[in-house]
């Protein structure tokens, strides 16, 4: 049998019409249509003849998406900061490697909306992932407008799916005693430094001994955080004193891996997943399973209970004062032992709170 191909770059869509179906070839994707046949691989001179007829005139100014990445990657639309650069990157290549040999003017056309979606359904599963998606490639077009090479594109204000809400996820002590149960001794580190600190998940890795200094009531972890570079001050609670005394010597950083080696929040997440399913922690009410980065709301009392004010904890955890409110309300109504005495320093810290300037 003969392979049949077309040539390289057009684009071609089936339609069913009154009788069978038609099939519509387009320059590239988003491009101008040239041909319309009912076979799919026509091989008439004439189709060969209208497809060259058509990009001749395009093919001067032509500049492929691969360009344009390339062009944004080096430029000062990146942000400066590692972390966010890093992911960036990730999905702007990712969006290239699906799009990189396309003409940059397929954006211009209105189809290309649907183009973009459906290439980040791919990531349906994790809703967090499929706005991501969007986000960042709607972020490099609207670069591309700004600089004058695209004249405008449809994929503005894409749907998003996430809900970002998780501040009545907490890791219960039932959960934590079940946890630690079961999961290995360098696990259990990862979770409790989450518990103690309400660091992110990119920073709980890199926290290390030369991040403590001593107070005049103690010590507190002094830590430049990856997401806001803001320096986070956190005092020294019992449970982070005994992590940081139970470090080996010669080990610079709290937490690693079981062989010693660093570790990645991607690896030290799923770490805390893996051994969550094995000690058959309970999931939230509405069926959402607890995560390292669920810790955030655990932290959030034992900070207040360090004596930190409301404004001091929603700071350090990059959340308004009424959420760090909310956050530890919930944490006491699902911890029935801590209950009566996480409410109390709630009244006392609101009243600190509220109370008038002199």
């Amino acid at each position: 049998m003969v392979k049949r191909s077309l040539p390289k770059g057009v684009h071609r869509v089936r339609r069913k019409v009154k009788g069978g179906v038609k099939y519509h070839f387009y320059a590239w994707r988003g491009g101008p249509k040239f041909w319309e046949d009912v076979i799919p691989y026509p091989v008439v001179p004439e189709f060969f003849q209208a497809f060259s007829a058509c990009t001749a005139s395009q093919k001067s100014s032509f500049t492929l998406i691969d360009e344009l990445v390339t062009d944004f990657l080096s430029s000062d639309a990146m942000p400066p900061r590692t972390r966010s650069r890093e992911d960036v990157e990730l999905w702007v290549k990712r969006f290239q490697n699906e799009f990189g040999g396309d003409p940059m003017a397929m954006f211009e056309e209105p189809a290309s909306r649907s183009e973009l979606n459906t290439w980040r359904k791919r990531w349906i599963h994790s809703p967090k992932q499929y706005d991501m998606a969007g986000t960042h490639a709607v972020k490099l077009l609207n670069w591309a407008v700004g600089e004058g090479r695209l004249k405008e594109h449809y994929c503005h204000k894409l749907k998003k799916i996430y809900v970002a809400n998780r501040s009545e996820i907490v890791w219960t002590p039932a959960d934590i005693e079940a946890f630690s149960k079961v999961a290995p001794e360098w696990v259990q580190r990862i979770l409790m430094l989450g518990c103690e600190t309400g660091l992110r998940v990119a920073d709980l890795v890199k926290v290390r001994r030369n991040h403590f200094e001593k107070t005049t009531h103690g010590k507190r972890l002094r830590f430049k955080t990856g997401k806001r570079g803001r320096v986070a001050y956190i005092p020294v609670t019992h449970g982070l004193q005994t992590l940081l005394e139970t470090t080996p010597d010669g080990q610079e950083t709290l937490l690693v891996g079981q062989l010693g080696d660093p570790l990645t929040p991607r690896w030290a997440s799923h770490q805390i997943t893996k051994w969550r399913r094995e000690a058959k922690v309970s999931p939230w009410e509405d069926g959402r399973e607890k995560t390292l980065a669920d810790t955030r709301g655990t932290a959030a009392t034992r900070l207040l209970n360090a004596d930190l004010s409301l404004r001091q904890i929603a700071t350090l955890m990059g959340w308004s004062v009424r959420y760090a409110s909310e956050v530890i309300e919930i944490y006491a109504r699902v911890s029935p032992d801590e209950s009566d005495n996480v409410l109390a320093l709630m009244k006392a810290a609101e009243k600190r709170q509220d109370a008038p300037k002199l």
